[in-house]
């Protein structure tokens, strides 16, 4: 599903966000043969489809015998529709995104920036090109289709005397009889960066009316969780892409693109644009559910149909639900791109400069909430393993565990000390006892409530409120009640570090204020049950080896063993021969070290 979103070629209309059947492509027929009549009530007439072209079961079996050479199982027909255009002797266009050097006389090598005519497509990692007379394999994941497919081939860029380019820091390179500036570089990404926005909002509409609506009607099969979990936030989505592209179209210089001012308009709805964090979130569970629900012949059939009915290419629901992820995942790499090719004196390069890395950011914040969410599935778990628990559950206040280690606690009377494990989470510090035989169970002893304490570093010496003679200790300290706690670590940096994350947690809890932050009651629940179905029966509770790993590294204690099925995507340079450049935009990044 992830390769049949790949591509981007406007002219043809086979990009990520495509929303009917490709342009001259259209070989199926299915505007001739199929009518499909919806009643008052918004259902299908099944009697009318049973008229022109029987059952649903008889209609979605016709389609899948009936030879769509753009069709496959894998849900998608791009990559087999390149092949097609190149077999019927048109010529595709790909740009370099990366050097490739290499020393195999059947490997292409190229230079960023260089355009190669695909002459092979059929293996997703390794193409066949051509640049003037050379040709060979190249990984396609150094390489990205043309946005402008209709360039001619002297547009190739020459080689100058001496078989070197021409210098590109001049901001100008040499095709055929004239020349072509940044300005028409600039000029084809404004155009992309429109085109794809446009074609984007016709997607999202035909997934809102095209399925959503249909399911809506159909109380039969779906109930309103059922939708919520598919779907998630796309209407929401949808709505406010709406309004963004609206914005991007009053930028948009029609004579003249490449003075087109875009960003700020990308400024504008930076925060607007955290609405896909909570989508992105739900995605892994919207996968889950359509798996559960497309077992069942009769969800298949329904939403065969409604694809059909909303003349969307033969792509399955769930690569269609792919596409807001790679939406958001994409703008960062429009924005570096549009930046590369905008001078520092154009008006817009400042907001283009400002707002690449604003979606940065956007990017960043959904993979922080996207590792957050799934980490509180392994703070239930830890909580659950924890002998003699009292109180409320750690997730009614945190989604978070910023550090923990061993400490030497001294309290009142008589300044008697005691070794704990300290687990510090936003908003608590949580306090166990280590059993006495095995160290792996620990035994719940208290907790503190780190809103209201201060931070008080204490030199070494004689301590004054507790009596005693301390080295390497601080204080948390309430203002209000004026209660005081007392620690000592066994070592000069181990105290550094411990006050170094007291600040991180302040920080932490600052942030999730002013980004709005939040693990819904539901999520919370749910995380307590899995951990409670996971506990082993019949013996005695403890730490697991993996979550005491997990808990006692030194460092950030929030890297898990395994990834999850779904990423959010940081843009990264591949190596060499890496799996394919598209298929990392769709996964999640993985969990910051």
């Amino acid at each position: 599903v992830t390769s049949a979103l790949a591509f981007d070629v406007l002219p043809l209309k086979l990009h990520p966000f495509s929303q009917s059947t490709p342009t001259g492509l259209d070989c199926v027929g299915w505007k001739q043969r199929i009518a499909f009549p919806v009643i008052a009530d918004g259902a299908l007439d099944k009697s009318a489809l049973t008229d022109d072209v029987g059952s649903e079961e008889d209609l979605y079996e016709d389609f899948r015998s009936s030879n769509h050479r753009y069709g496959h199982a894998g849900g998608g027909g791009e990559q087999l529709a390149i092949n097609e255009l190149i077999s019927d002797g048109s010529v595709v266009y790909a740009e370099a995104l990366w050097d490739h050097v290499t020393m195999d006389d059947q490997e292409l090598g190229f230079k960023a920036g260089d355009v190669i005519e695909v002459m092979d497509a059929t293996n997703k990692e390794w193409w066949w090109g051509r640049i003037l007379d050379s040709e060979g394999w190249f990984p396609a994941s150094f390489v990205r289709l043309r946005v402008n497919q209709d360039e001619p081939m002297e547009d190739y860029p020459l080689k100058v005397e001496g078989g070197k380019d021409d210098d590109s820091s001049s901001g100008t390179r040499r095709f055929g009889m004239g020349q072509t500036s940044k300005d028409q570089m600039r000029t084809n990404v404004i155009n992309e960066i429109i085109s794809t926005e446009r074609d984007y909002i016709k997607h999202l509409k035909d997934i809102c009316e095209g399925y959503i609506k249909q399911c809506r009607k159909r109380a039969d099969m779906f109930t309103e969780e059922q939708l919520k979990t598919i779907f998630g936030n796309i209407e929401d989505i949808y709505r406010c892409q709406k309004k963004f592209v609206k914005a991007l179209e009053k930028k948009f210089n029609k004579d003249h693109p490449h003075l087109s001012e875009v960003g700020s308009c990308f400024l504008e709805y930076q925060t607007e644009f955290q609405i896909y964090s909570e989508y992105c979130n739900n995605h892994p569970n919207a996968c889950m559910e359509l798996s559960r629900l497309t077992k069942v012949n009769k969800y298949v059939y329904f939403f065969e149909a409604c694809r059909l009915l909303q003349k969307m290419i033969d792509i399955s629901l769930d690569g269609f639900l792919l596409t807001p992820v790679q939406k958001i995942c994409k703008y960062p790499l429009q924005l570096a791109e549009l930046l590369k090719y905008t001078n520092p004196q154009h008006r817009d390069f400042k907001d283009v400069e400002a707002a690449l890395n604003a979606m940065k950011n956007v990017a960043r914040l959904i993979n922080e909430r996207k590792r957050r969410l799934e980490n509180i599935d392994k703070i239930a778990q830890w909580q659950s393993s924890i002998e003699d628990w009292e109180g409320e559950d750690v997730l009614v206040r945190s989604s978070e565990l910023i550090y923990s280690g061993e400490l030497t606690k001294i309290s009142h009377p008589q300044a008697k000390s005691q070794q704990r494990m300290f687990f510090l989470f936003d908003h608590q510090l949580v306090c166990c006892k280590k059993d006495l035989l095995r160290r792996d169970i620990l035994y719940y002893k208290s907790r503190i409530n780190m809103d209201d304490m201060e931070i008080l570093d204490v030199e070494d010496g004689k301590d004054k409120d507790f009596n005693t003679s301390v080295k390497n200790a601080f204080k948390l300290h309430c203002q209000d009640t004026e209660e005081v706690h007392l620690f000592c670590a066994k070592k000069p940096e181990q105290k550094q570090r411990w006050l170094k994350a007291f600040e991180s947690e302040r920080r932490q809890v600052q942030l999730d204020q002013e980004t709005g932050f939040s693990i819904t009651e539901v999520q919370k629940k749910q995380a307590m049950l899995n951990a409670s179905k996971q506990q082993h029966t019949g013996k005695p509770k403890a730490v697991t080896r993996p979550y005491y790993d997990f808990l006692m590294r030194q460092k950030h204690p929030t890297l898990p063993t395994t990834l999850p099925q779904q990423q959010v995507f940081m843009l990264a340079e591949p190596k060499r021969k890496p799996s394919n450049f598209w298929q990392n935009i769709s996964r999640l990044t993985p969990f910051r070290k």
